[in-house]
């Protein structure tokens, strides 16, 4: 069976590179003739632990291609996975579905043969059937079915996600479209795993509502954290206390910052204005939405209120710029409030991150200085901030930091270490929902 991906961004990297692995032909397929030639010789677009290797072995296998054409490599096609970007739209919150129907129109006239297209980015409700129309007004005399498939990669743990994930999420009406697909996730089938097969709207939806789900989660136990810290408790003994009850689960009960990356903000957005279309009432994303927002932009207050209230002219180092650990997206990070606000506040902000450095600098204030590393960062520092948990930020010890430093405050975003064996050190430390 062979397969073409459209679009080489983190969804159709990965989930052509893993099809591969599952021993299909696979062609990507992208415009940027630049990225294209960067990815054939060895050079990946984005950091995801595993990818690089992965496409190597599948290009030398003879099982990935890389290529601008997209005529030859959907008329060889039984199955094209759409993957481009579905951002947010400028002013009205809604998702940007320009791409998708791009390229719905524009591989219509290649299809030869039963053809199933399968949407895998993610698309709010009704995007099947329009995709649908699209190709069907494109090419009339066309055999073939739209299908969903959305993904659920986390990013960091993409492709064991792909490999071992909880479920597939199949939206397909025909049974010719189910038998593609069930033949395409075989070789999960004989690990068990759960295959759900459903309508396109149910499949649209399923994605849409479980990212607000883990949303609404997060921001959860950072409100906990706020009362946590007005209360003299510990926000981590309340998340573990919840987390026992098998119908709540321990995951995503980690306070912090706020989230951010390529999903979340996006796509409760779009919940939010696909229910506000409907006329349906889904008021605790919607507050969900707001409630993020503020809280990240709320975070440059809490450390300058750490440092005494005042912070210009303090040198201020920042650990971790990506919105999270093992990948270098800055989409939406906690940082691109954070920085911004301390720079306006007077501070003199020194930033290092292990993956995202390249990313940041086109992102954050022209004053922002770069580092090459943590301890350079730290160097004179008056405060320290750790605003993404890398692992390399949790091995620093209080040594580290006292022995780097000018001051001894530390603000620890992401509550990597024990405030006691802080304080003991003599850091003035400071984190979210404990003592």
């Amino acid at each position: 069976m062979k397969l073409a991906v459209i679009g080489t961004g983190y969804v159709g990297l990965v989930s052509g590179a893993c099809f591969s692995e599952f021993g299909f032909d696979v062609t990507c397929i992208d415009k940027d003739a630049g990225k294209i030639d960067s990815i054939r010789s060895g050079v990946m677009p984005i950091y995801e632990p595993g990818l690089e290797d992965l496409v190597a072995r599948n290009v030398a296998a003879g099982r990935l291609h890389f290529t601008t054409e997209l005529g030859p490599a959907v008329a060889d096609a039984d199955a094209v996975f759409i993957a481009v970007g579905t951002p947010t739209r400028r002013g009205d919150g809604h998702a940007d579905l320009t791409y998708v129907f791009d390229a719905a129109r524009e591989l219509a006239g290649y299809m030869s043969g039963y053809t199933v297209v399968v949407t895998k980015s993610t698309v709010p409700v009704g995007t099947g059937r329009e995709v649908e129309s699209v190709i069907r007004n494109a090419s009339p005399d066309a055999d073939f079915d739209v299908a969903s498939n959305p993904e659920f990669l986390r990013e960091g743990a993409a492709i064991g996600d792909f490999m071992r994930p909880d479920r597939v999420v199949v939206g397909a009406e025909t049974e010719r479209a189910q038998d593609v697909l069930r033949a395409l996730y075989r070789p999960l089938y004989l690990i068990e795993t759960p295959i759900l097969v459903t309508s396109l709207e149910t499949s649209e939806l399923i994605k849409y509502a479980s990212n607000a789900f883990l949303a609404v989660k997060i921001s959860y136990i950072n409100q906990m954290a706020d009362l946590c810290e007005k209360v003299g408790a510990d926000v981590h003994g309340v998340a573990r206390g919840m987390g026992l009850d098998q119908r709540i689960g321990k995951k995503f009960l980690h306070p912090g910052p706020g989230y951010g990356g390529s999903c979340f903000p996006k796509d409760t957005l779009a919940l939010v204005r696909t229910a506000e279309d409907h006329d349906a009432d889904i008021g605790i994303v919607s507050e969900v939405v707001t409630y993020n927002d503020s809280r990240k932009r709320s975070m440059a207050d809490r450390i300058i209120a750490s440092a005494g209230g005042d912070i210009a002219g303090k040198a201020v180092a920042v650990l971790g710029l990506s919105f999270k650990p093992e990948t270098d997206d800055m989409r939406d990070s906690p940082s691109l409030d954070i920085l911004p606000a301390l720079v306006e506040a007077g501070a003199i902000v020194r930033a290092y991150d292990p993956k995202a450095m390249e990313e940041a600098r086109t992102m954050l204030p022209d004053a922002t200085i770069f580092t090459d590393s943590a301890a350079t960062c730290l160097e004179d520092a008056d405060v320290a901030v750790v605003v993404t948990e890398w692992n390399e930020f949790r091995a620093l010890t209080p040594a580290h930091y006292l022995d780097s430093m000018r001051g001894k405050v530390l603000v620890d975003l992401r509550n990597i270490y024990r405030p006691e064996d802080m304080r003991e050190a003599g850091l003035s430390y400071h984190s979210i929902g404990r003592d």
